[in-house]
């Protein structure tokens, strides 16, 4: 099949992406290391001996930095609808986070292990309709804050990426409800035109 003149000038620009080519000189699977890097660097929220869950995680790139970063007292749980190869301290599930079935078995890895840090990169697959993918990336959020609240250990961190839209200021509003704090972090490695930001729940409060 013939590619089409969008095709060819993303790929060109996706292969003259500077975060592409630090990403494959560093070996990081993917150029959204560099999005974790960098609030990381920012914000401290990685650190050694740390349980991470990495939602939406394919192909690896945030679990990637993650079992750098927990080391080996460490352990990294991953998952995502697409293969992820395997990674040191990271045990990997694959399956939709919106599937009853998939989440018990995510839970039954953690066996009652509290979680420091929960990472949701998650994005729908794409419809082309606006309105209803925004509807649908913002449910994907919810869903992720929903476990991190019940999951992450008192005063544990949620990092999620979210699309300004519909529905952003309501899923921000039940963020700074769940956490002592809420910031906003776009970092240099998402692009411009881009809207997705990252939303950082530091400090989740206790269930009452």
């Amino acid at each position: 099949m013939k590619r089409s003149k969008t095709s060819k000038a993303w790929m060109r620009e996706h292969l003259n992406d500077t975060y592409v080519q630090q990403a494959r000189a560093s070996g990081y699977r993917a150029r959204a290391a560099y999005k974790l890097l960098e609030i990381d660097d920012k914000d401290k929220l990685l650190r050694p001996g740390m349980v991470v869950v990495d939602l939406g995680a394919a192909p690896g790139s945030w679990s990637q930095v993650a079992s750098q970063k927990v080391g080996d007292g460490g352990r990294v749980i991953a998952l995502d609808l697409l293969e992820v190869l395997g990674l040191p301290r990271m045990t990997f599930i694959q399956g939709d986070f919106q599937d009853a079935a998939v989440l018990r078995e995510l839970e039954a890895t953690l066996d009652g292990r509290p979680v420091d840090l929960v990472l949701s990169d998650m994005a729908p697959n794409i419809s082309g309709i606006a309105a209803a993918d925004q509807a649908r990336s913002i449910g994907l959020c919810e869903l992720a804050l929903d476990f991190a609240v019940e999951h992450l250990k008192p005063g544990g961190n949620f990092l999620v990426k979210v699309f300004q839209g519909a529905g952003f200021d309501e899923y921000r509003r039940a963020m700074q409800a769940a956490f002592r704090s809420v910031v906003v972090r776009k970092p240099a490695a998402s692009r411009d035109r881009s809207t997705e930001v990252y939303l950082l729940g530091l400090g989740v409060k206790p269930v009452e």
